[in-house]
């Protein structure tokens, strides 16, 4: 069993990029649905919960071990926001795997087929509606990223219906290799799988070859490369700002001229209200040039309820090409980072109240808004930071008229690991999902174009300044998926609540059989 464990680390682990192996996904749970099938067989509800917490601690610590790198820069207890992380997510993989022996053991009649690609959906929907904690990063369907052409079917069922695919692919695949009822079973079996992913490749070639695509323009797109801390230094800030600059001037000057400029998430090294000069150099600057410019900062407002206090917000502003940006709304960020930018249910003015805490969190407030805005190349939504993995916000857009995305980013926390890679992969399923082009800009990289059928194109290298302009396209198509919502995560909702209700009326029985036998003669 420790075997399995270790090893579905690893599978899963190679799964993810920045490892370019679509073929592991299909093998990538299979140590998982191994260890479920041998606690069915002991009939042990209590070691698969064992098990299961063993194995979503241990593959949750591999993959996400950035978080140690990312968070050290908030506080030298880093490994506690680590070590609770990966624990959560551990338990309630426990909770997953007792549930489908639970449910084996009472309904033997479900296939494990059946149960297990349900319920283990069911799990990353959760861990997408879990309020403040909510941190939806990597699902099992985000793993074939990599191979965008496999995947084209997500303008349908999502990324969530690619996760109920690979995860019934794994339990097909390791029920047919333990067949035992002769090779024409096993044949069958893997037939069955290979079927399944002749006909998603099918649907990608014909999209792909049919897909109405076209120019949305040019946008020109900066990557400073700002230390994550030498940025918010205040003898430094105007320097950074003069970097924005100087790369904004060097795409102006080049071909192709862009027709928006994108700076990345928190690139203003300030509040507009303490720096009013640089808003004003800003709007000269787009103005002179004649070019429209989105770019990320931080946002005070004052507060109702209190004089001298204010709400802060990781926010985006937008400039249009006469250099007015008071006629736009401010995007604020939605889905705030846990810990980092907002304490998980700890109410946002009263931990920045207390001395000492404030520093290693942002205490900012979600936005309130899904603001589109319309410029010269279109209507367009924005998405901060790990917005990208959330498949609600982009879908909104879509649906209110948005006709491309812009993510603005700022990986640099994450340092030289796996998570740059894995933060940009979301955006693959996210532009097929709605047919959106979209166009990222991180301050330290990954930088680049996303069209609509999940092709990144004109990426930038890590850890260095940048910049970029390029044509980003788009596709006016309105996929399935965006009218429908994420059905499939419905859908695996009400299967786990029908599942439970099975455990509840064999309980209900037991106990009724128990009070006749009590009671008779």
């Amino acid at each position: 069993m420790v075997v399995l464990v270790t090893l579905g680390a690893m599978v899963l682990t190679l799964s993810y990029p920045p490892f370019p192996l679509p073929i592991i996904s299909f093998f990538a749970i299979t140590p998982a649905v191994l260890l479920i099938r041998q606690a069915v067989t002991d009939a042990d509800p209590r070691e698969a919960f064992r098990w299961g917490w063993w194995y979503g601690l241990i593959t949750n610590a591999f993959v996400l071990y950035w978080m140690i790198v990312a968070l050290w820069h908030f506080t030298p207890l880093s490994a506690l926001g680590y070590v609770a992380t990966i624990s959560v997510v551990g338990l309630l993989t426990a909770v997953m795997f007792w549930f489908v022996v639970r449910i084996r053991l009472a309904a033997p009649g479900l296939p494990l087929w059946v149960v297990l690609p349900v319920v283990w959906t069911m799990l990353e929907w959760l861990v997408g509606h879990l309020g403040d904690i909510r941190f939806p990063w990597l699902g099992l369907g985000t793993s074939l990223a990599d191979a965008p052409v496999l995947v084209q079917w997500a303008d349908i069922a999502g990324a969530r219906g690619l996760t109920l695919w690979l995860a019934w692919c794994n339990v097909a695949i390791v029920e047919a290799a333990t067949e035992v009822r002769g090779r024409r079973y096993v044949l069958r079996g893997f037939a069955t799988v290979l079927a399944t992913v002749v006909v998603g490749l099918g649907y990608g070639l014909w999209r792909v070859k049919t897909l109405p695509i076209h120019d949305v323009g040019v946008i020109g797109m900066v990557q400073p490369n700002e230390g994550f801390r030498q940025k918010w230094e205040p003898a430094h800030a105007d320097s950074a700002i003069a970097t924005l600059f100087s790369l904004s001037r060097r795409l102006i000057a080049g071909q192709p001229r862009p027709q928006l400029l994108v700076w990345p998430e928190a690139a203003i090294p300030g509040y507009f209200l303490d720096h009013p000069q640089w808003d004003a150099e800003i709007a000269a600057f787009v103005q002179g040039n004649h070019v429209s410019l989105l770019t990320g900062g931080l946002d005070a407002e004052l507060t109702v309820s209190a004089a001298h206090s204010y709400d802060i917000f990781n926010a985006a502003f937008f400039y249009d090409s006469t250099g007015d940006r008071a006629r736009y709304p401010i995007y604020a960020k939605h889905y705030l980072v846990p810990v980092t930018e907002r304490v998980p249910f700890v109410p946002v003015r009263l931990f920045r109240a207390i001395p000492g805490l404030a520093h290693w969190s942002g205490g900012f407030r979600p936005g309130r808004e899904w603001s589109v805005y319309h410029s010269a190349l279109g209507k367009f939504g924005v998405v901060i930071c790990y917005e990208s993995a959330f498949e609600d916000a982009a879908r909104i857009y879509r649906a209110h008229g948005a006709n491309f995305l812009i993510n603005i980013t700022n990986d640099a926390w994450f340092g030289n690991t796996s998570a740059p890679a894995q933060h940009a992969s979301h955006l693959v399923l996210r532009t097929i999902e709605t047919r959106m082009g979209v166009a990222r800009a991180a301050n330290s990289g990954i930088t680049e174009f996303v069209d609509p059928l999940g092709r990144a194109y004109s990426a930038t290298k890590l850890n260095q300044a940048a910049s970029v302009a390029g044509v980003l396209r788009t596709s006016d198509l309105i996929p399935l998926y965006v009218r429908l919502g994420d059905w499939v995560g419905t859908l695996v909702v009400i299967g786990v609540l029908y599942f439970a209700g099975i455990l509840i009326a064999r309980r209900n029985r037991s106990s009724n059989n128990s009070i006749f036998r009590s009671t008779g003669p």
